[in-house]
């Protein structure tokens, strides 16, 4: 598989992939869509983020509306198969939902996967947002799409959102977290011919942006500018 040094970008083809279904038997490939309807492709790094289980849930609320433009939604998540069906299975999503624990596909699409220097590394050595320091991490202040009350540390916010949810962390949740705490989160809007026309990657520009999402509102006018 060919790992782009950068996120694929509208114009680029989208990379087919095969992965196991969460809320079906079988497997979802980009294939299934092909010369059949412009499908939203949204990667996120695991269920241990409270911040990607909101937005998965908001990319399934938009993908009601995106379905009526003709355009399916897909969200892959970065879990075992059974972790994520016995989620799905007490929190439903209306949209398809694939897994891929090795992050694969965000690799295909250039979607980074950070890496955490030494605190001690020299700022100017740092180079965002393929690398720094936990320090700097940690120093944010953060409130991504308004979810909380107000900007706070990401530790604090992260534990803020999980006792909101009554979410219990198990094993695989840890294991994901450890193995991929630095991934970044995407989407990708590809066409029937398998083509991207639009993308969202998290805190592509900024650390500002950390656990992002697109609105609802840039997620419809990208739909309706693909079936136009």
């Amino acid at each position: 598989m060919t790992i782009p040094d950068q996120p694929l970008q509208p114009g680029d083809l989208a990379p087919n992939f095969r992965l196991p279904a969460v809320n079906r038997d079988g497997e979802v490939s980009l294939e299934d869509y092909r010369g059949k309807s412009a499908v939203m492709v949204g990667l996120f790094k695991g269920l241990h983020c409270p911040f990607c289980r909101r937005h998965i849930a908001r990319m399934a609320k938009v993908g009601e509306k995106l379905a009526g433009e003709g355009i399916a939604t897909l969200a892959i998540v970065a879990t075992q198969l059974d972790r994520a069906r016995q989620y799905f299975r007490y929190r439903p999503m209306s949209m398809e939902l694939a897994t891929d624990p090795e992050v694969q596909i965000h690799r295909a699409f250039g979607v980074v996967e950070g890496v955490i220097l030494p605190d001690t590394t020299d700022p100017r050595d740092l180079q965002w947002p393929k690398t720094a320091t936990m320090a700097q991490i940690m120093s944010l202040s953060i409130n991504p799409n308004g979810y909380l009350p107000e900007k706070m540390h990401l530790m604090a916010a992260s534990q803020l959102l999980n006792k909101q949810d009554g979410f219990e962390t198990t094993g695989v949740d840890m294991q994901m977290a450890a193995a991929h705490m630095t991934q970044f989160n995407s989407q990708f809007l590809i066409d029937a011919s398998g083509t991207i026309r639009w993308s969202f990657v998290e805190a592509r520009n900024s650390p500002e942006e950390l656990c992002s999402s697109p609105g609802e509102e840039e997620m419809v006018a990208a739909a309706r500018a693909v079936r136009q």
